[in-house]
Formats: structure tokens, C-alpha cells, sequence
């Protein structure tokens, strides 16, 4: 499905830190309302599903929702 390289899509050249933008970047990515938790939700929902092409249609947008994370 995806072809993974273990190398960064941008160089990254961190000259001073600045924690605050760090908190709101982690909370984007694992809070409750970040695109991690997201595609978790719909990972999980699916298997409650009873109609296969909507549980199909859930796996789809939460891969989407977790792929997505990888490329940003």
C-alpha cells in the first residue's frame, strides 16, 4: 500500500526552540481531537460495522486519516 524511505521530505535546521508551538503541534497530532485519534476512531468503528462496504469505506478514510499524518 505505501512504500516507505526511512529519510525526510525537507531538511530540518532547528536554530532555537519554542515550546509553545510544540504543544499545540503534539496536541494535533495525539489529542483528543488530532488526526491520530481520528483514524483510530474510524480503524475501530469498522469492526462493529455490520455492512461490509461501509466498514470498507471506514478502513479507507482511516488509513487516509493515518497516511496523512505520515506526509505532512
Amino acid at each position: 500500500m505505501w512504500n516507505y524511505e526511512k529519510r525526510l521530505q525537507y531538511p530540518v535546521c532547528i536554530t532555537k526552540s519554542n515550546p509553545a508551538i510544540a504543544k499545540v503541534i503534539i496536541s494535533q497530532f495525539g489529542g483528543p481531537d488530532g488526526e491520530l485519534s481520528a483514524s483510530m476512531r474510524y480503524l475501530s468503528q469498522r469492526y462493529a460495522m455490520p455492512y461490509r462496504e461501509v466498514a470498507g469505506l471506514l478502513t479507507d478514510i482511516g488509513t487516509e486519516e493515518f497516511a496523512q499524518r505520515r506526509w505532512k
